[in-house]
């Protein structure tokens, strides 16, 4: 049987975290976001080196930091169904604010937080689509 370059269930590009703690980050992923927990691999030391999770539709892995490979924090941007329990939500699970929710020109409303590990989760909830002419015209607007 022919086997898929892709596994069943991920994307073409799937994100992958270097932190100082992955069970930190998985354990807030489910907490902040209803992440899914699909695998936890220990190293050696017992200790997990790479999980994975599964945010709506989307797996995210991480793995732990180590000397040839420390943590690299960077921003995701996560779409859910409501930007403001998501944000109150991810707060309770021990993220720190950032940007409080708010809608922005480009149809998004959007919040960021930082997660406990150092990462940054522009959460987001798509309310209307524009053309790209109405974009552009928002766009400059908002650069006033």
């Amino acid at each position: 049987m022919a086997v898929n370059f892709i596994p069943e269930g991920y994307h073409s590009v799937t994100p992958y975290m270097v932190v100082g703690n992955v069970d930190e980050l998985v354990d807030f992923l489910a907490a902040a976001f209803g992440a899914e927990e699909k695998e936890r691999v220990p190293n050696q030391d017992g200790k997990t080196g790479h999980a994975e999770v599964l945010i709506g539709d989307s797996y995210v892995m991480m793995g732990r930091a180590q000397d040839d490979f420390p943590p690299q924090p960077c921003m995701l941007y996560i779409y859910l169904p409501d930007t403001d329990a998501a944000y109150a939500q991810a707060l309770e699970a021990g993220a720190k604010s950032v940007q409080e929710p708010q809608d922005m020109f480009y149809g998004d409303r959007n919040a960021i937080v930082t997660d406990p590990t150092g990462n940054t989760w522009c959460i987001a909830t798509h309310q209307e689509t524009l053309s790209p002419e109405e974009l552009a015209k928002r766009a400059g607007e908002n650069m006033r």
